[in-house]
């Protein structure tokens, strides 16, 4: 079981971009599925988060500019991001918390590989 990404590419300032990640393989379950992303040199920070009841958490420097969501029969989350700004250039990783079978005892956390976003002007 693994997470794929896709969307990442180079954006045009002031343009927007919509990130995927979905589950490959089967699962019974996905908790908390969110995005990171991290530039070089940086840590790691929080972008945005869906928990399984649909409620949302935004970083501050994506509030009203990103929507995240998830589409639950695919395994699959979502984050669109407009008016896409040069401090969104990044590489943006899904992280998303699963539960491989009934019997599993949690959910384990796993990470995508990450798609890179470059935004240029």
């Amino acid at each position: 079981v693994r997470l794929v990404e896709s969307g990442g590419g180079l954006v045009l300032a002031g343009g927007s971009l919509r990130l995927s990640c979905a589950v490959s393989g089967n699962i019974f379950s996905v908790r908390r599925m969110s995005w990171y992303r991290q530039t070089p040199g940086g840590q790691r920070e929080l972008v945005a988060a869906i928990a399984s009841d649909g409620s949302t958490d935004y970083a501050d420097s994506v509030k009203g500019r990103g929507t995240i969501s998830r589409d639950n029969a695919k395994n699959t989350v979502y984050l669109q991001l407009s008016r896409l700004k040069s401090d969104d250039t990044a590489v943006y990783y899904c992280h998303q918390e699963i539960m491989y079978s009934r019997a599993s005892y949690g959910y384990v956390a796993l990470w995508g590989q990450g798609t890179t976003v470059t935004v240029y002007s």
